[in-house]
């Protein structure tokens, strides 16, 4: 498990310091005062510094390593995972995949791959209070693909506005459904919108008169 030790005028500092270094926060450390801070004669000669030792205990990237890890491996799949953290943010990234192996991983329309983050987030978040927001992509697949939805949605909103129509899109996931919304919600007299229930719920693209 990793560790610091940091020395600081009070312990909350030290602990502060600790956690900064370590890029955690309290509930994932068990902490160690080595020594309590002490003022020495006439209240600065020989001043002593708290001194603490912080512990990791409930690391999110190595469960997160752990776990994709041994789910590739399973899967007779040869790829390198990076993860990193951000704040409140868990940045998963599967990179050098061959082809085949990334087309298994992403899945129709990335199905296969919001499954494999549903279920990550599933285990960083598991006894945790502070949620994780856990992000998979693999060699920038969700960047292209959103992308190509953008492209999509000022398309179809351009038939709508041409033949005066409403245009229903196929099925999609709710992140999906989302950047279609983002990316129209400024556009003139159109109106989206979202029905069906899941797994079929689409985005509906409505040309207002």
């Amino acid at each position: 498990m990793k560790s610091v030790v940091k020395t600081a005028k009070t312990v909350e500092e030290a602990i502060s310091l600790a956690l900064l270094d370590l890029n955690t926060v309290k509930e994932d450390v068990i902490v160690e005062v080595l020594e309590e801070p002490s003022k020495g004669l006439f209240g600065f000669i020989g001043t002593k510094e708290a001194k603490v030792k912080v512990t990791i205990t409930n690391d999110p990237i190595s469960l997160a390593e752990n776990f994709l890890h041994s789910l590739l491996e399973k899967m007779n799949i040869v790829a390198t995972v990076a993860v990193e953290k951000k704040e409140f943010d868990l940045l998963v990234d599967i990179k050098n995949i061959s082809n085949s192996d990334m087309g298994i991983l992403i899945g129709k329309r990335g199905n296969t791959l919001d499954s494999l983050q549903y279920l990550l987030s599933l285990v960083v978040n598991k006894n945790r209070e502070k949620y994780l927001r856990v992000l998979v992509d693999i060699q920038n697949y969700r960047a292209k693909r959103e992308e190509t939805l953008k492209r999509l949605a000022f398309k179809m909103a351009d038939k709508a506005k041409t033949f005066r129509r409403t245009v229903k899109l196929e099925p999609m996931n709710p992140y999906e459904r989302r950047v279609i919304h983002s990316a129209l919600q400024n556009s003139s007299n159109i109106r989206t919108y979202s029905e069906g229930e899941e797994p079929y719920r689409r985005v509906v693209i409505e040309f207002k008169h």
